[in-house]
């Protein structure tokens, strides 16, 4: 037997692409059932509101059988370690926003945001990307609160300077 057959026949069904696959089957029925409870809308067109989710849902169908079917045989690569520390700072760094918005106002929060983003990459030290994310997060308020007149959450750094 050569080395890649048996390397075929010890490995099992793929639990995480199994999970995968339900989640996909998941979202094709959500999208399918949500489209149908919705009323109709007055259309005399073929194609109406609906025919879109409605190919959606047929597409997710289709990548779950897939997925399923692949998971099944065992045909995924072999994944890589995976490092959690990455993940959690970039998690971290959107609760921390998510908490901080009504509170710090948008240029704090998206700056602390940035930070986290930029400590997950391996850049810079927090005391260095901390004043450069809330900079360049104020530059971005700016633009859209002044320039574009949109609302956005303004902190104590925002009604100091407006």
């Amino acid at each position: 037997m050569s080395r890649d057959t048996q390397q075929n026949e010890k490995r099992r069904p793929d639990r995480a692409a199994l999970v995968i696959a339900a989640l996909l089957m998941v979202v094709a029925v959500v999208i399918a059932w949500s489209t149908a409870s919705h009323a109709p809308g007055g259309s005399y067109a073929r194609v109406g509101p609906t025919t879109f989710p409605y190919v959606i849902a047929v597409a997710f169908f289709g990548l779950s059988i897939w997925t399923a079917f692949e998971a099944m045989r065992g045909d995924f690569p072999e994944r890589e370690h995976q490092e959690l520390s990455p993940i959690l700072w970039i998690v971290g760094g959107l609760a921390a926003q998510m908490l901080l918005l009504k509170y710090a106002g948008f240029s704090f929060a998206t700056g602390l945001l940035f930070a986290c983003t930029a400590r997950a990459f391996g850049r810079g030290p927090l005391w260095k990307t901390i004043p450069i994310g809330i900079a360049l997060s104020f530059v971005i308020y700016i633009i859209f609160a002044k320039g574009l007149q949109l609302s956005l959450p303004a902190g104590p750094l925002e009604h100091l300077l407006f």
